[in-house]
C-alpha cells in the first residue's frame, strides 16, 4: 500500500491526535509494555481517556493487548502490515514537527539525505531550546564516509547551527549489534526522525528479533 492510500486511511478512519502520539511513543519503544496508566503519565493525558484511547487503537489493529497480573499493557501490533505502513506514514511527518529552534538544524541536515541510510535527532536539543549541543545518529555504509565528513565539515564552516553538533556514525549491523544496550535502545526511541521512516520502520523490527 503506498502513502497516498495510507493517507486516505488515515482520513478516513479518523485518528486523533493523542492516539497518533500513543501509537508513535508504543512503537518507538518496542522493549516495553506500557499500561494506560504509565501512558498517561509520560504523554501527559488523562488517565481514563488514555484507556479509552488504548482500546481504540487495539481495535483499530494497531496495538494489541495483555493481561499481566491485574494490569492490562500496550504494545505496538508489529505483526499488522498495515499497522506498520501506517507508522511509516506517521513517522514521514514527523519531520514536520521538529522544535522551531531546531529549524536552522533541519535545513542543514538535508544535505546528509544522499548518502545515509537513516537519521535521528536525539538528547535534550529535542526537549528544550535550553540545551548545550546537538545529538545525531548517521547510518549509513562506511565506503560513504568520505561524504558524510565533507558534509560535517560545510555545516561547521557555515555556522547556521550554533550550537555544537555531536554525531554518532553507524552502519545498520553496529544498530542490531547493540540493540540490547540501554543508552543505544534510548537514542533510538526517544528521537526524531529526519531521514527514512520505512528504514526506521526495518530497524526496528529486526531489533526486536
Amino acid at each position: 500500500m503506498d502513502v497516498v492510500n495510507i493517507h486516505m486511511v488515515v482520513n478516513n478512519i479518523q485518528f486523533t491526535k493523542i492516539e497518533i502520539k500513543i501509537a508513535k511513543y508504543l512503537f518507538k519503544h518496542y522493549k516495553d509494555k506500557y499500561n494506560a496508566r504509565q501512558l498517561a503519565r509520560i504523554l501527559d493525558v488523562n488517565h481514563v481517556h488514555a484507556s479509552k484511547l488504548c482500546n481504540l487503537l487495539v481495535d483499530k489493529k494497531l496495538l494489541v493487548k495483555e493481561n499481566i497480573g491485574n494490569s492490562i499493557f500496550f504494545s505496538y501490533n508489529y505483526d499488522n502490515k498495515l499497522a506498520l505502513k501506517f507508522i511509516e506514514y506517521i513517522l514521514s511527518q514527523e519531520e514536520k514537527e521538529e522544535p522551531v529552534w531546531l529549524s536552522a538544524l533541519s535545513h542543514s541536515l538535508k544535505k546528509f539525505k544522499d548518502h545515509i541510510e537513516m537519521g535521528l535527532i536525539f538528547g535534550s536539543s529535542i526537549k528544550t531550546k535550553d540545551f548545550n549541543d546537538i545529538d545525531i545518529l548517521l547510518m549509513y555504509n562506511p565506503e560513504k564516509s568520505r561524504n558524510i565528513k565533507k558534509i560535517k565539515d560545510e555545516i561547521r564552516k557555515s555556522e547556521l547551527v550554533e550550537k555544537p553538533v555531536r554525531y554518532i556514525d553507524i552502519a545498520e549491523k553496529d544498530i542490531l549489534r547493540n540493540k540490547e544496550d540501554k543508552i543505544f535502545y534510548s537514542m533510538l526511541s526517544d528521537s526524531i526522525l529526519f531521514y527514512s521512516p520505512k528504514k526506521y520502520v526495518e530497524v526496528i523490527i529486526k531489533c526486536r528479533k
